[in-house]
């Protein structure tokens, strides 16, 4: 089987419409139902949504707090467009920091879980987010585990990054596998 991978060349919020038109194409061909976007404000969802109305949609944000205080980054304007269109929203502690990064933060060091988000970092930001909001949908309940799905990230805003995979939950983690790039950036 030969597959292609498209690269952008750097990572980065131009990308997103690209990105968008390339997971609509790959989605088509194989019939996957799922889709999974990280989006802080809620923009990134919407525009997937706009382009791929049919999908069943998840969009994963921050956890309150992640920038100070106890302020959550979604944007209300985003967050009523997002309901109005059914898609659900998860706001809730990252797979592969949660607790460990504020054990790390006090005490110094690192954690297992940060070893396996700086590894998957090496390949680029966009695959540790992929990886992680999979994750995270599938302990919400949100996304199946028997069925490939299709993750978007990305670096800073927007999405540059896109893989095909069959989820796990956090507790079954190396079950996690990772089919298809459809797209990241060059690092």
């Amino acid at each position: 089987m030969e597959k292609k991978i498209y690269y952008f060349e750097k990572p980065g919020t131009e990308n997103t419409e690209k990105l968008i038109e390339l997971v609509k194409e790959r989605r088509e061909e194989l019939g996957i139902d799922n889709i999974v976007v990280a989006s802080v404000s809620g923009k990134s969802s919407l525009k997937v949504s706009e382009s791929m109305p049919n999908a069943k949609i998840v969009s994963i944000t921050h956890h309150a707090g992640f920038k100070g205080g106890d302020e959550l980054e979604l944007e209300p304007e985003y967050v009523d467009k997002l309901e109005r269109k059914g898609i659900q929203m998860y706001v809730g502690s990252h797979s592969l920091s949660g607790v460990g990064r504020g054990i790390s933060n006090k005490f110094g060091g690192i954690t297992p879980v940060e070893i396996i988000a700086g590894t998957l970092r090496l390949f680029s930001q966009g695959i540790k987010v992929c990886v992680e909001i999979s994750i995270m949908a599938a302990d919400a309940g949100l996304i199946p585990t028997d069925k490939e799905v299709i993750a978007l990230g990305g670096t800073a805003k927007g999405v540059d990054t896109a893989m095909v995979l069959k989820p796990a939950h956090m507790g079954n983690f190396f079950d996690l596998r990772i089919n298809e790039i459809i797209a990241m950036p060059r690092p």
